[in-house]
């Protein structure tokens, strides 16, 4: 069982939210990347790793910050969806299909994920791709939350988007998916927990969860704040993980360590590797660039058309796995 925050470190907390506002409420909810310890599962006893989790009230008072989303209610063809926006779009056709929520990178919506959009609708399904920053007049999330925008109200985005998807007429209501990139991933294997999604007050969560070259990090708030992980041991749906071994900004084994318990505890989560990969493999706009990451570390990234094309093909596979279509009910003949 994942350890609850105690009563009196909740209360140690709440009482700072109830005097400080906005600006101040970020950093204290979904705490600074830059205070980030990245110990895996070995670190913290091996097997025995239990997460640290924020009870429900502080979660959704973290998630709620921030003012929600107003999601595009008019769909679009792929045609009409040239540049990289928040859109809803669907393939021709009455439908019902499976749908996706694609949640971006933590510098926001960019030429990959809107290829990620294009690639899905190809393929038959409603996409709504979410921008979680630009409406709320933040350009990064990379060096921690900004306006409200931190972890808890990236997967309340994507619950609301959840909900909005199951609205539409054309989508099939049991066949709904979330597949997140980087920070988007890290929100993806957030809302993979029963814990989370209750917390947000919501009655159902995805159908199935991707993440792509999550951090599946222990995150420690400043200030002496309650720490909490992005991986959860509750995770009720299917769960893909997609990491790269070169990644040195989201380092996949602190996520392996994670996948492994998850695994040994029957938890429907698989995973796949990539030797040589960096992190946003499929990022062909970030090729050869080298960066300072959050925590002083330099990373490149390296665009590999081949990762992008295999992790395609799993993704898709996994989806139809993970949310196979039912055939009618044939009512028997008299």
């Amino acid at each position: 069982m994942p350890n609850r925050i105690s009563r009196c470190a909740k209360h140690r907390f709440l009482k700072p939210l109830e005097r400080w506002r906005f600006g101040a409420l970020a950093a204290l909810v979904a705490g600074s990347l830059a205070d980030w310890s990245t110990g895996g599962a070995a670190a913290q006893g091996g097997p025995q790793w239990t997460p640290l989790v924020w009870e429900a009230e502080a979660i959704y008072r973290g998630a709620t910050i921030a003012s929600d989303l107003v999601l595009p209610d008019v769909a679009e063809s792929i045609d009409q969806f040239t540049a990289a926006r928040m859109a809803l779009l669907k393939p021709d056709g009455a439908g019902p299909f499976p749908a996706i929520a694609l949640l971006h990178q933590c510098a926001g919506l960019n030429p990959a994920v809107a290829a990620w959009a294009r690639r899905a609708v190809t393929r038959g399904y409603v996409v709504l791709l979410l921008d979680s920053l630009g409406p709320r007049d933040v350009k990064s999330v990379c060096f921690g939350p900004k306006n409200g925008v931190n972890f808890f109200r990236g997967a309340k985005d994507a619950m609301q988007a959840a909900v909005h998807l199951r609205r539409q007429a054309y989508v099939d209501k049991n066949r709904v998916a979330l597949v997140g990139f980087s920070w988007g991933a890290m929100v993806g294997l957030m809302a993979a927990s029963s814990h989370t999604v209750s917390a947000l007050k919501f009655d159902k969560g995805f159908a199935a969860v991707a993440s792509f070259y999550p951090g599946c990090f222990r995150v420690t708030p400043p200030n002496g704040r309650p720490p909490f992980d992005i991986v959860n041991s509750d995770v009720a749906q299917p769960l893909l993980v997609l990491m790269g071994d070169a990644d040195t900004e989201t380092p996949a084994p602190d996520c392996i360590d994670k996948l492994d318990a998850l695994k040994r505890d029957a938890r429907p989560v698989e995973w796949h590797l990539y030797p040589g990969a960096t992190h946003c493999w499929d990022c062909q706009q970030l090729d050869g660039l080298s960066k300072i990451d959050f925590r002083g570390r330099r990373v490149e990234y390296h665009f590999r058309k081949d990762v992008t094309e295999d992790s395609e093909r799993r993704l898709f596979a996994f989806l139809e796995r993970a949310m196979p279509k039912q055939l009618p009910q044939v009512s028997p003949s008299k």
